[in-house]
């Protein structure tokens, strides 16, 4: 735009010259060889404007044709480029595709087309041909070609760690994370790597100065950069506690100050203001955990506090806590456990029972186990109940990545995920069954060899499927009704009908129990039983 304006600007300078020329008349004489020349001075004007344009005009051209070999190959090489550039951008998107065959093709035609130390995205496309082709020997060598390289070692790095991780070589695979992070802090993948493996050597302040970096350099939201702290410094905590008291007292209390409601960073804060003797912060701690989120490890350590307490004071302070946090099954369970150990039977009972109508689970069922063997000593409910804990929901526990542990720990062990556990229910057992007890009404679990064993006792006429067999009854016309095996709807014998093999099948005898044992239900009994059908 400024080079238009500029000559429009020149052409409108040369009109008002020559407009202020042709308004004043007058000659111009000029003698050349004995010959003299006279003009009018617009003529001359006129003339002298030519020769200038026609001087431009002749070194123009003087100067196009001296650079038009330099400006021929120019337009070659360009086009050329061009050409290489295509090619290397319809193969990355093959390459992203999938398309192994036409990234390989595309890479030779770029690779013929652009220098690869000129344009380094031709060595990445190779690399991932040789991947898409399967051949990742060729492609690991590629990789560690680029470590040559300073404008591609992060890419090559990158390159190995993830053929490491394929391979399932952690160690080799937390080596070039190492590297990659000492040379670029802000990569998320090679920081997560390196503060993995620094937690695996239990190497706390160097993750905890990368957890740092990543805040400084906004890899990750300033929430979840004090969630990593607290748990590196929980577990550092819990790894110095019986050797150094202070420097663990202060690495959980600054874990409990940035995740008040995390359980591990409490217990390990309250344990180290016990071991001092301050039973009244270290209460107050667990108190404020509780009210977040209650946890039978929590309760368990605010219960026993002062070792010397007796049970009706540890009861009184199960209750407390069941006061700061009302109609929770963990807050009937800790006073049902405390109530059970100051031999009040009646309210230990009736606590674990409310916990079952909270949340039916095997941990409440194994409570009123106890308490029935302590208070009856009546086997018979005690097997009852163990039975149903067997067949309930089982108690939360820390789970990460399908490993169950009793005890919080800052890594996976499976996986070497950071703050990977987390306190649930582990899902191990199928759907629920209600079931009537006279007590209570609870949700308990189906055992899973059932259908097992049912198919396993089924006649013979049952699973033989050979032409000659007669026809199936079905399961419907073949259950027994609730008066018992043996006898019909009338409570009279029943016939018994003789088997296609021409054998008269006996009546069952009746189950023999033992004195102790209560035997079915009324409510259980009334329920019609269920068969297993193959066909």
């Amino acid at each position: 735009m400024i080079r238009i304006l500029f000559f429009l600007a020149i052409v409108f300078a040369l009109g008002l010259g020559f407009a202020w020329l042709a308004d004043r008349p007058g000659d111009m004489m000029m003698t050349f060889n004995g010959y003299q020349y006279e003009v009018s001075l617009m003529v001359a004007a006129v003339a002298i404007t030519a020769v200038v344009a026609a001087v431009m005009l002749a070194w123009w051209v003087t100067k196009a044709v001296w650079n038009s070999p330099y400006t021929i190959a120019r337009y070659f090489r360009v086009r050329r480029r061009d050409r290489g550039y295509q090619a290397l951008s319809t193969g990355m998107i093959a390459a992203g595709a999938g398309d192994a065959a036409l990234a390989r093709k595309m890479n030779k035609q770029a690779a013929k087309l652009i220098r690869s130390d000129q344009e380094p995205l031709i060595q990445l496309l190779d690399a991932q041909a040789s991947l898409l082709e399967g051949d990742h020997e060729t492609a690991r060598q590629k990789f560690e070609a680029m470590l040559d390289d300073p404008e591609m070692r992060l890419l090559g790095l990158r390159g190995l760690y993830l053929e490491a991780e394929r391979l399932g070589d952690k160690d080799v695979a937390r080596h070039y994370a190492g590297r990659a992070a000492d040379m670029a802090p802000q990569l998320a993948w090679a920081s997560d790597a390196t503060i993995e493996e620094k937690v695996e050597r239990g190497e706390w302040d160097a993750a905890i100065k990368l957890v740092d970096a990543q805040k400084s350099a906004r890899q990750i939201e300033p929430a979840a950069a004090n969630r990593r702290r607290a748990v590196l410094l929980t577990a550092k905590a819990m790894s110095i506690l019986d050797n150094d008291l202070p420097g663990a007292k202060a690495a959980a209390l600054e874990a409990n100050r940035l995740e008040p409601a995390f359980a591990p960073a409490a217990l390990v804060a309250a344990r180290a203001l016990f071991r001092q003797d301050d039973i009244r912060k270290g209460s107050k701690l667990l108190e404020a955990a509780w009210k977040a989120e209650p946890h039978p490890e929590l309760a368990a350590l605010y219960v026993h506090a002062r070792p010397a307490d007796a049970v009706l004071d540890r009861l009184a302070r199960a209750r407390k806590l069941q006061s700061l946090r009302q109609n929770h099954p963990e807050s009937s369970l800790v006073v049902a456990r405390a109530a059970l150990d100051a031999d009040d039977y009646r309210l230990a009972r009736e606590e674990a029972e409310a916990a079952i109508r909270m949340q039916p689970r095997e941990g409440a069922y194994l409570v009123l186990a106890d308490i029935a063997e302590a208070e009856s000593g009546d086997q018979g409910r005690v097997r009852q109940l163990l039975s149903k804990a067997v067949r309930a929901p089982r108690d939360p526990a820390w789970v990460a990545d399908g490993f169950v542990s009793e005890h919080w720990a800052p890594a996976s062990p499976v996986t070497g995920r950071l703050d990977a556990f987390e306190w649930r229910v582990p899902v191990e057992r199928l759907g629920p069954v209600i079931e009537q007890d006279d007590e209570l009404t609870v949700t308990d679990r189906p055992a899973i060899a059932a259908p097992i064993e049912s198919a396993a006792q089924a006649p013979k006429d049952l699973i033989d499927t050979t032409p000659d067999s007669p026809p199936v009854e079905s399961a419907e016309k073949s259950d027994r009704s609730d008066t018992g095996p043996g006898r019909s709807d009338a409570g009279e014998p029943a016939q018994t009908a003789p088997t296609p093999d021409g054998v008269v099948e006996q009546d069952r005898p009746a189950p023999i129990r033992l004195p102790d044992d209560p035997g079915v239900e009324p409510e259980e009994a009334d329920q019609p039983q269920r068969r297993f059908r193959l066909f």
